[in-house]
């Protein structure tokens, strides 16, 4: 009988890994190949916005016309991320697949005209979309697949624009609520994020590539650099800068959305004169170097991404002013992600704390990368697992720390509103059933 069981329970798993094999690779290489298409049209947008420089001050209309094009056609998936993660939780009537084609011109028009966005959100919206369309045309599926189905989309987008899988697996995994991590959609969520990866490198698709190269002593055993101490302690102390930023961010932008409300009736003109304060902050800082994603630029002495891993590469308050940036374009209903700025603020608030610390630039870049998401979004252990797969594994011990300190320190915020809070972050008695961030703030209000 023992034995009987055995190779029934063989027999399942084996039918578990086929069924999740012919369901997730081809949802990965659909999103894959629709993170490919966003990718090239937001280069392209990128590129002709540096070549026309009179397209930023047509922002106040684009950002009139999204309002515009989400108010007649896109009601229902105006909430974006977030109806990704409430319809996770509670599956129900889908996500429609009009939400793609939406978010995508939505994000590619912020892009073209200035604003300061991301890409993140719009590549999980995507995600999520098709795969609750999957989930609707494929027979015999079912109820309990849907929920796996779509946090495999949304690993599949996110491992679609940053070509890391892994940390994608555990970002889809962990983001839903705060310190619980449900295990069930891990093999379709890996299957997925692999197949979106492995299709967007088949089309072409490179992703920028980041370098960590300071020179901390290495274990000859483990090739994991040994741990200074006093190093350590300044790694400490960024953690935490690190977190109060994510929950600064995650503030700001909440507060801006609510003053929008109150104080403007007509939502048609929130992106108008979030368009107009973004030029108008152009003027005011000289520089065009916080709009757009902020990767990488022709112009060497710019502030982006890259040049932040290099001493000198940002100014002291350049993480603040792709801060408030930020905030203004997201808040006033521009399309986009969040989480390339977040990259953007972290590693140039790295750059400043290693010159305040006496610390390597570099380390102290990729630490912030990833810290500050981590803050924002809480998923401490996908970010430092990012961290690996971008920037190496020789110095996890001081990406895991800084993340988690983020994680920590950022407090019971976060840019996704309707992440849960599965336990609380001090230990202390945890919040109701299926208490989200938005009840959360609900109760700090009142």
């Amino acid at each position: 009988m023992p034995h009987r069981l055995r190779v029934r329970e063989l027999v399942a798993i084996g039918l578990f890994l086929i069924k999740w094999l012919v369901l997730a690779i081809p949802l990965g290489m659909c999103v894959g190949s629709a993170c490919v298409l966003f990718l090239w049209a937001l280069d392209a947008a990128t590129a002709l916005r540096i070549q026309q420089p009179g397209l930023l001050y047509a922002l106040p209309i684009a950002g009139i016309a999204i309002a515009w094009l989400y108010r007649q056609y896109g009601e229902s998936v105006v909430a974006g991320n977030n109806l990704i993660v409430e319809e996770i939780h509670e599956p129900g009537g889908g996500v429609p697949l009009r939400m793609v084609p939406l978010v995508l011109v939505g994000t590619v028009i912020t892009h073209l005209f200035g604003g300061s966005a991301g890409r993140e959100g719009t590549a999980v919206q995507m995600g999520g979309s098709l795969a609750s369309g999957m989930t609707k045309i494929v027979p015999g599926l079912q109820r309990s697949d849907v929920r796996p189905m779509l946090m495999a989309g949304v690993a599949a987008g996110f491992a679609g624009v940053f070509g890391t899988p892994v940390a994608a697996m555990i970002f889809a995994l962990e983001v839903l609520s705060i310190g619980r991590i449900s295990y069930v959609a891990i093999l379709p969520c890996l299957i997925a994020a692999i197949a979106s990866d492995q299709t967007c490198l088949g089309w072409g698709i490179e992703h920028t590539h980041y370098h960590v190269a300071s020179s901390l002593p290495s274990s000859p055993l483990f090739h994991v650099a040994a741990v200074d101490l006093a190093l350590l302690g300044k790694v400490c102390l960024a953690g935490i800068a690190f977190g109060l930023t994510s929950m600064a961010f995650a503030e700001v932008i909440h507060g801006l959305q609510r003053l929008w409300r109150k104080t403007v009736p007509w939502p048609l003109l929130h992106p108008a004169l979030g368009g107009l304060i973004v030029i108008g902050l152009v003027f005011v800082v000289g520089t065009r170097d916080y709009l757009g994603l902020g990767v990488s630029s022709a112009d060497p002495d710019a502030v982006t991404i890259v040049n932040c891993f290099r001493d000198g590469g940002a100014g002291h308050w350049s993480w603040l002013l792709k801060l408030l940036f930020t905030a203004v374009t997201l808040s006033s209903g521009f399309k986009g992600g969040e989480v390339t700025p977040l990259f953007f603020i972290g590693a140039a608030l790295g750059n400043t704390l290693a010159w305040i610390c006496g610390a390597p630039v570099d380390l102290f870049a990729a630490l912030g990368f990833v810290a500050v998401f981590a803050g924002a979004t809480n998923t401490p252990l996908a970010c430092t697992v990012m961290a690996v797969e971008l920037f190496g594994g020789e110095f996890v011990v001081y990406y895991a720390t800084g993340c988690l300190l983020a994680y920590v320190f950022s407090g019971h915020s976060g840019i996704y509103l309707s992440q849960r809070v599965g336990t609380h972050k001090l230990g202390a008695a945890d919040f109701p059933a299926e208490t989200t961030l938005r009840d959360v703030h609900r109760i700090r209000d009142q």
